[in-house]
C-alpha cells in the first residue's frame, strides 16, 4: 500500500463507527484495534521467520526471544476474529491477555474502553470492524515502521479535527512541534521530557529528528507524563507504532505527583518540550505552597491560572549543566499583572534566553495567539543578561478554524533564535534590565513591532466615511431582522 492507501484503510474502520459513537470517542476503540492488528500480525512474522530459521522447529519459532512481545494463546487477532457472539467480551479478555503477558511494556495499553456495552457496539458493528482491519496484513514488511508510524499520526490528527473540543487535549499543532525540535536541538544520549505529553508528538518528534539526521535516535531517553489514561495509552501506542521502544510514559498528574524521581528528589532532564494545559483553574494550591520537590522556585501561583505551576516544574526538572526547555502557552504568560513577581525572579535568575510570538489559530479551538518560552539554564557567554524577543505573529499560515507554520516561516523563525541578533520589526535583544524596568512584561508590543504603519494609515476622511458605511450596515441588517421576527 502506499501511505495514502494505507491512511485511507485506516481511517476507513472510523467510518464504520459513524452515527453509533460520538466523534471524540473513535480514538479509543480505533487505536486499541490498530495496535491489536499490529501486533498480532508482527508476531505472525516473527514466527514464519523463526521457523524458517531453525527448519521447522515449532517449538524455537514460539520461543519468547524471536517475538518483540508475547501473545498467550487464544488472545491472538484471528481467535477473536473466529467469534461470531459476545466479540467485544473476546476483544476485552484478549486485550488484557496480551498486557499481563507483557506487564513492563504493554501494562494498561489498550485503555479502558466498554468493549462489553452492546447498546453501544453491538457484535454486527465489531464484527464489521474487525473484518475491516483484517483486510491487509500489518506486519513489518508489509507495512514498515515508519509508514505505519506517519499513518498512525495522521489519524491522530483527523480524529482531533473531527472531535473537535477534545482535540487540545492530546494533539499539539504538528508544524509547531517541528519548531520547537529544530530549536531544542536534542543529541543522541541525551534524555527529554515532557511533563503533560499527550499523544507523544513532541517526544517522537525528537527521535525523528536525529533519525532524519542520520544520528543515533535510538540511544535518545524519552519521558514522558499524561494525566489522562486513554491519552497516556495512546502516547505508548505512538512510540511502538513508530518503532521506538526505548522510553517511559507514565499516566499521572505531573503536578500532584510527578512520576519522574531520583532519591526523592525530581529527576533532571537535558531538554524539556512542553504544551501544558493552560490556565487549568481546577489544581491543588495550597499543596504547592509548600511542594516537598521545591518547585515553588519563584513563588506560588493563583488559583485561577495554574501556569507558572507547571513552568517551575519544569525549571525545576532541568539539567543544572545543559538544560534547557521550549514551552507552547498562550501570550498571557508573558505580561499577565497577578504572575508579575514570579516573572520577574525567573528573569532575574538569567533563565529566559528567547521568547517567540507565533500567530493565532495554533490551538485547537481557540483563536488565541500562542508564544514559546525558551529557558536554559546555563546560557552561552555570548547571550547571559539578555533576551531574544522574535515577534512571529506574521509567520502564519490560516486553514479553515486552524493555522500552521509553513517551512519558509520555521526557517525564518529558527534562523532568527540562531542568529541572536537584533532584525527590524522581526525580533531584538533586549538586556534583563530592559525587561524589569517594563515590570518584568515580556509582552512583544513593547520591544518589537511588525505592524506595518505604510500600510495600516488612512486618512480622516476616509475613517469616517468607512463609520458611516458600517453604521448604515448595520442598520440595513437590524431592520431586516425585526421584519423577520416582527
Amino acid at each position: 500500500m502506499t501511505q495514502q492507501e494505507l491512511e485511507r484503510y485506516l481511517w476507513g474502520a472510523a467510518t464504520a463507527l459513524r452515527g453509533t459513537i460520538d466523534a471524540g470517542d473513535y480514538k479509543q476503540y480505533i487505536f486499541p484495534l490498530l495496535f491489536f492488528k499490529r501486533i498480532s500480525d508482527v508476531y505472525d512474522e516473527e514466527f514464519s521467520n523463526a521457523l524458517a530459521e531453525s527448519d521447522g522447529d515449532l517449538e524455537y519459532a514460539a520461543f519468547a526471544e524471536n517475538h518483540h512481545f508475547q501473545i498467550p494463546e487464544g488472545a491472538h487477532w484471528n481467535n477473536v476474529r473466529e467469534k461470531t457472539v459476545n466479540i467485544g467480551t473476546a476483544l476485552q479478555e484478549a486485550m488484557r491477555a496480551i498486557e499481563q503477558a507483557n506487564p513492563n511494556a504493554l501494562f494498561g495499553i489498550f485503555g479502558d474502553a466498554s468493549w462489553t456495552n452492546k447498546d453501544r457496539l453491538s457484535d454486527a458493528i465489531l464484527t464489521n470492524l474487525i473484518e475491516h482491519f483484517s483486510q491487509h496484513k500489518l506486519n513489518v514488511s508489509n507495512v514498515p515502521d515508519d509508514q505505519l508510524g506517519n499513518a498512525y499520526e495522521y489519524l491522530i490528527k483527523e480524529f482531533a479535527d473531527d472531535s473537535g473540543h477534545t482535540a487540545a487535549e492530546f494533539y499539539t499543532n504538528r508544524t509547531v512541534v517541528k519548531l520547537m525540535t529544530l530549536i531544542m536541538d536534542p543529541q543522541p544520549g541525551e534524555s527529554v521530557y515532557d511533563p503533560t505529553c499527550g499523544s507523544g508528538g513532541l517526544l517522537l518528534n525528537c527521535a525523528l529528528h536525529l533519525k532524519d539526521e542520520g544520528k543515533e535516535y535510538r540511544t535518545l531517553k524519552l519521558y514522558g507524563q499524561e494525566v489522562n489514561l486513554l491519552t497516556s495509552a495512546i502516547a505508548r501506542m505512538n512510540m511502538f507504532m513508530h518503532g521506538i521502544e526505548e522510553f517511559s510514559i507514565v499516566r499521572g498528574n505531573t503536578l500532584t505527583h510527578p512520576a519522574f524521581l531520583e532519591d526523592d528528589q525530581l529527576k533532571t532532564f537535558n531538554v524539556i518540550l512542553a504544551n501544558p494545559p493552560y490556565s487549568i483553574k481546577a489544581w491543588d494550591r495550597k499543596a504547592f505552597e509548600s511542594d516537598p520537590y521545591g518547585r515553588n522556585l519563584w513563588g506560588t501561583p493563583p488559583q485561577g491560572c495554574a501556569d507558572y505551576a507547571f513552568q517551575q516544574h519544569i525549571q525545576k526538572s532541568l539539567d543544572k549543566k545543559n538544560g534547557r526547555s521550549i514551552t507552547l502557552w498562550p501570550h498571557g504568560i508573558l505580561f499577565r499583572d497577578t504572575e508579575a513577581d514570579m516573572r520577574r525572579k525567573m528573569i532575574e535568575q538569567d533563565l529566559v534566553e528567547c521568547v517567540i510570538g507565533l500567530g493565532p489559530n495554533l490551538f485547537y479551538n481557540s483563536p488565541m495567539e500562542a508564544c514559546l518560552l525558551i529557558t536554559k539554564t546555563n546560557k552561552e557567554a555570548s547571550r547571559k543578561g539578555k533576551v531574544l524577543i522574535i515577534n512571529a505573529v506574521s509567520e502564519v499560515r490560516q486553514d479553515k478554524n486552524i493555522a500552521f507554520l509553513e517551512p519558509q516561516h520555521i526557517e525564518r523563525i529558527y534562523a532568527a533564535y540562531k542568529a541572536f541578533q537584533d532584525q527590524n520589526g522581526f525580533c531584538k535583544v533586549v538586556g534583563i534590565d530592559q525587561v524589569l524596568s517594563h515590570k518584568a512584561s515580556l509582552n512583544m508590543s513593547l520591544y518589537v513591532s511588525n505592524v506595518n504603519s505604510s500600510d495600516t494609515k488612512i486618512s480622516l476622511n476616509e475613517a469616517l466615511q468607512n463609520w458611516m458605511q458600517s453604521s448604515a450596515e448595520l442598520k440595513k441588517s437590524m431592520d431586516e431582522l425585526f421584519r423577520v421576527i416582527g
